[in-house]
């Protein structure tokens, strides 16, 4: 019997690599639910093609100009973060796919959890802005959370080598991004237009940019501790510039045991969805008769200082991390703007931190209130 998906963030970077996955594999997956931002063009389209039971738009004007579009076509619409959380526990899906940005992820994981799916998380903000209570919330439903993100699900992969008290540390890669071995002086004069261009990954905006200032990977190790229960001390990040190890993980005797795979999302997503299988596909492959050289660099202290604050975050804990990944969207789309400069985000990101009262333990208010403030804080200070 097929496996029925919800596919959250449809229209973006791994929403439409999972339509991929799923069109490779019609036989095994039924799409029965889309959601999106407001891209109700490509939405459309793919209502066309896939004719889900629900879709969900989280712009309200959207979803009603795309209700008028789709009569006829036997498809509900639901609009709103209500409607995205609808989507997320919509009673006919096994498995949803959460693949949309930033914070608005949190509501829809947390009602995917607690109706019981099968989660294949994509997002990484959920799990650093709200990660313990996702977690404690995975474990009270008994719900199966699977990483989609390349490292994380390589983590995962690496990990079946060796059991918990076996491992020593986990090794995250980066590629350095697209300004790997520029100096101080190089960096104050880049341009968002050149951050977008990533060497090896087609990613979304902001992701794209995280990886250029390391954000990304700080993010990454605050949700590589979350989802396997890991300490800090217990994470290593080194840069791999040809992004071919995933990531690697160290057991106590010495031994190190990679995933590698070409730089492309469809591996990670075809196997969140086929675990514990694996499948023949028609992707495409590491092609070994062809020379390839792999080097690992050190990360040095200091040299990335916003993947710093993502290991101070997570020292911190409760609200903080929350307030990072807050801060940090909005950062990052100021920079975008024109409105500050490369250097200046890690800057305005220390300085809204060091503004900010922790709160230990916090509900999902309290969660929800520390990126509110953290956003409205690094506006008033980029605005001054």
């Amino acid at each position: 019997m097929a496996q029925r998906l919800a596919i959250l963030g449809s229209t973006g970077s791994i929403g439409t690599q999972s339509l991929k996955v799923a069109e490779q594999f019609r036989d095994k997956f039924d799409v029965c639910a889309l959601g999106a931002g407001g891209n109700i063009s490509l939405l459309e389209e793919q209502v066309r093609i896939f004719k889900p039971e629900v879709v969900a738009v989280h712009d309200q004007e959207q979803a009603a100009k795309l209700k008028v579009n789709i009569i006829g076509l036997n498809t509900k619409v639901l609009a709103g973060e209500e409607g995205m959380a609808e989507l997320a526990a919509w009673p006919a899906v096994d498995v949803v796919i959460v693949a949309v940005v930033g914070f608005s992820a949190v509501v829809p994981t947390l009602a995917a959890i607690k109706a019981g799916k099968k989660v294949a998380l994509a997002n990484k903000e959920a799990l650093v802005a709200a990660g313990e209570l996702i977690m404690e919330e995975a474990s009270r439903h008994n719900t199966v959370i699977l990483p989609i993100d390349s490292e994380h699900a390589a983590i995962f992969q690496c990990l079946h080598a060796g059991s918990a008290a076996e491992l020593k540390q986990i090794i995250l890669t980066s590629s350095g991004g697209p300004f790997l071995g520029k100096n101080r002086e190089e960096l104050s004069a880049v341009t968002a237009e050149q951050a977008l261009k990533h060497p090896n990954w087609r990613m979304g905006p902001r992701i794209t940019i995280d990886s250029a200032t390391l954000m990304n990977k700080g993010f990454e190790v605050i949700e590589a501790c979350r989802l396997f229960s890991l300490e800090t001390t217990q994470v290593l990040v080194v840069i791999h510039p040809e992004s071919i190890v995933h990531s690697m993980v160290e057991f106590i005797d010495g031994s190190i045991v990679a995933q590698m795979g070409l730089p492309d999302m469809t591996l990670p997503i075809q196997y969140a969805l086929s675990y514990p299988q694996r499948w023949p596909n028609s992707f495409h492959h590491f092609d070994w008769r062809r020379n390839h050289t792999l080097h690992f660099m050190p990360v040095k202290t200091g040299e990335y200082p916003c993947l710093d604050l993502a290991f101070q975050a997570l020292k911190t804990g409760g609200t903080m991390p929350a307030v990072l990944n807050g801060a940090d969207e909005v950062a990052v789309r100021c920079f975008k703007e024109g409105r500050i400069s490369f250097l200046q985000i890690p800057d305005l990101l220390a300085a809204v931190m060091d503004r900010h009262e922790v709160k230990r333990s916090p509900s999902l208010e309290d969660i929800v209130e520390a990126d509110r403030w953290a956003r409205t804080a690094t506006e008033l200070l980029i605005s001054r």
